[in-house]
């Protein structure tokens, strides 16, 4: 994500998901999505649309990048041999709007975290900035792995501003339909991803989205969500 500012560069087109999850996105949505023949790079869309999630640096919103900044940014990448092979145009159309609803869905897990912790005093809850780390499984994601679960293909790092006071989220981002277990509810239980639907209702992405517990306030919060959802409250 980015400033608001329709025109600001493609370079500066930033938001919470890196390119590294940008191309597992392609992997996993692109296969027949579009047609045989894709519009030509400079034919894509490059109205922007606003997120709901607030900065801290300013008093508007982060800004998702348009489909033409999206492909400028995989192609640079691709130039650059970060990926074995170009984007298509094509695809821009259906990966643009997952990468938007993700972050939108990943927003929505930290405000559920948040409710009731104080952040209605001064307005909400305001995103500061954020980190991938695709290569840096937490001890959670491994301990899935060796239950037999896929790893995820992407790990992103949160810092919240709670009215001054920050606090790191984690989000694991997971591929694929898992199997459902007593304790994944409608509103996800700790422990347990939440599924994402892209535009046609289809589970494409399951985001396990927490407090980090290297503070005695991220213990606390996991812990009294594990108990909530022990005791069915």
């Amino acid at each position: 994500m980015s400033s608001p500012s329709t025109s600001s560069p493609p370079e500066q087109a930033k938001c919470p998901v890196d390119h590294n999850t940008r191309a597992a996105w392609l992997a996993q949505h692109t296969s027949g999505t579009h047609p045989t023949s894709s519009p030509h790079p400079s034919s894509l869309p490059t109205e922007r649309e606003t997120s709901s999630i607030p900065r801290t640096d300013t008093d508007s919103n982060w800004v998702y990048p348009s489909q033409s900044q999206f492909y400028s940014a995989m192609s640079r990448k691709h130039s650059q041999g970060a990926y074995a092979s170009p984007p298509d145009a094509g695809d821009m159309p259906v990966v643009v709007p997952i990468h938007n609803a993700v972050n939108e869905r990943a927003w929505g897990e930290v405000l559920a975290w948040e409710r009731g912790r104080g952040g209605e005093v001064c307005g909400g809850v305001k995103l500061h900035s954020f980190k991938g780390k695709p290569r840096e499984k937490t001890w959670r994601a491994w301990g899935r792995v060796m239950l037999g679960y896929q790893a995820p293909f992407d790990r992103h790092d949160w810092i919240v501003d709670r009215c001054g006071h920050q606090i790191r989220y984690i989000i694991d981002f997971y591929a694929g339909r898992p199997t459902p277990t007593p304790s994944s509810g409608a509103q996800g239980t700790a422990g347990a991803p939440h599924p994402m639907k892209d535009a046609n209702g289809q589970v494409s992405f399951f985001l396990d989205v927490r407090p980090a517990p290297d503070t005695w306030e991220g213990v606390s919060m996991q812990a009294g969500r594990m108990w909530a959802g022990l005791w069915g409250r």
